[in-house]
């Protein structure tokens, strides 16, 4: 069986200030890997969040087809985000107390997640994981155009 994986990460020089993110996606059946396809991009002016996010709503509205997958992220903002907190910031409009921040991020995210039956996985960031460190990669090389 085919296993489809979305490792994600977002990083951000100053906060706000250039940001990047970063995605490896990569089909597997077993041990073998069949397909990975690697992505990035950036911002002048962003937060580390805005950048997490980003990367996990473009790994998901990359697939062109409803899919199963894992997404993989060492941001609990993300994962707590949209396993978690989302239901009550839908049920009282898209608000909560105090402000929502990156609200047209977490609905984008939240469309793109329905069309998909996603597990969200949390990983340590910057502790060797070999594919969220890749991901760390790309999302600096994403944000390498935007940095002075």
């Amino acid at each position: 069986m085919v296993k489809l994986t979305a490792f994600t990460d977002g990083a951000c020089s100053g906060n706000p200030g250039p940001g990047g993110w970063g995605v490896l996606l990569r089909a597997t059946e077993g041990e073998t890997i069949l397909k990975e396809k690697e992505m990035s991009g950036g911002a002048q002016e962003t937060t580390n969040n805005q950048m997490e996010l980003m990367a996990a709503i473009t790994a998901l509205e990359t697939l062109e087809r409803p899919s199963t997958l894992t997404v993989v992220t060492d941001s609990s903002y993300v994962k707590d985000g949209i396993t978690k907190w989302i239901h009550g910031w839908k049920r009282n409009g898209w608000k909560k107390k105090g402000g929502l921040k990156n609200v047209e991020l977490w609905q984008r995210l939240d469309a793109a997640a329905a069309r998909h039956d996603v597990t969200w996985e949390w990983v340590k960031g910057h502790a060797g994981h070999p594919e969220n460190e890749r991901a760390d990669e790309l999302a600096r090389m994403g944000m390498a155009p935007f940095k002075d």
